[in-house]
């Protein structure tokens, strides 16, 4: 009995990780087209989301933006941080900050990891001002802030892979009213272009028509501003439950570039930044289960590496999050 329940269980699984693939798209979601890649009646596929909805696996549709577009050129933040377990305040003061992108509990020196996503540079600094303050009631007073110095891969997504125009990787004031919108304020439907269009007159008190809402997404989508479509999920609710950060030193410091764009090939590395540090490759992998950690390491160093250093992720405190899944 036991042993048909936990093969019923693996089937679940694999069902919702194919629907959670079928909701991540480089063009906008219809339902009904992913009901027919799952070879199931639409009827029957919102009835599954619907489900999936109520567990608390999946919660809201959003975009990844590409981080190098005019005028935000995103900036991300690492923050490495030591905690007395006997101060959850200092977590609940992070989670307020609305920049932050993974908050998770670690294993090792420090016993926090934050990453933090800015549009701005006073977004920036007033985050950093604001860290400080937190880390200046907390027991110990020691954290650390990297900031990358070149993003190769951010959830799953090969930034090289995606073909952005260039002369086309400006946006204006209309597009970041979009992009807030795809990014922030959709449910847990996608939003219509009309519904675009009333939140714009809503939220910032603008005129824009609905086609022009549809030229500008097109035009985002086919310049590579927009990366793509996809869906908030609870990682360790659908089957990968191994979450690792590790940090890569290259036998050769001249060959980061070189090594960095063989390890964004790597499925189970979900996002990958290069780093002032020793260890100048920062990333963030996955795994389906964590003793498969094991077999990635060993084939990580069949590449021109000298060393690594790992962190054991132990509580996922922002749980949620929408990498393409392999």
């Amino acid at each position: 009995m036991e042993n048909h329940s936990e093969i019923q269980k693996f089937k679940n699984i694999r069902e919702i990780q194919a629907i959670v693939k079928g909701l991540n798209k480089r063009s906008k979601i219809k339902f009904i087209d992913v009901a027919k890649s799952l070879n199931v009646s639409r009827h029957t596929f919102h009835k599954k989301l619907k489900s999936l909805i109520q567990e608390n696996i999946i919660n809201k549709f959003t975009i990844n933006i590409h981080p190098y577009i005019q005028p935000f050129n995103l900036r991300f933040m690492i923050v490495e941080i030591k905690t007395n377990p006997k101060e959850p305040r200092l977590v609940q003061e992070l989670l307020k900050i609305h920049q932050l992108k993974s908050l998770d509990g670690i294993f090792g020196e420090f016993s926090l990891i934050a990453i933090l996503v800015f549009k701005s540079n006073s977004d920036y600094y007033n985050t950093l001002r604001k860290i400080d303050l937190i880390m200046a009631k907390s027991y110990f007073k020691k954290y650390q802030i990297l900031e990358p110095i070149k993003i190769f891969k951010i959830n799953g997504i090969t930034l090289r892979k995606i073909p952005i125009n260039k002369n086309n990787i400006m946006i204006d004031e209309i597009d970041r009213m979009i992009l807030d919108i795809l990014e922030y304020n959709q449910g847990t439907n996608p939003i219509s272009t009309y519904e675009i269009k009333d939140m714009i007159k809503i939220k910032f008190k603008r005129q824009v028509s609905q086609p022009t809402i549809y030229n500008r997404i097109r035009a985002m989508e086919e310049n590579g501003i927009i990366l793509n479509y996809a869906l908030n999920f609870n990682p360790r609710k659908i089957g990968y439950r191994g979450k690792f950060i590790v940090r890569i030193k290259p036998k050769d410091p001249s060959k980061y570039e070189e090594l960095a764009h063989v390890l964004e090939e790597k499925e189970e590395i979900i996002d990958l930044f290069r780093i002032g540090e020793q260890f100048g490759l920062f990333a963030i992998v996955r795994v389906k289960e964590i003793e498969d950690y094991g077999t990635f390491i060993k084939k990580l160093y069949e590449e021109d590496i000298e060393d690594t250093f790992t962190n054991f992720v132990l509580d996922e405190i922002v749980s949620f999050t929408n990498f393409v899944l392999f």
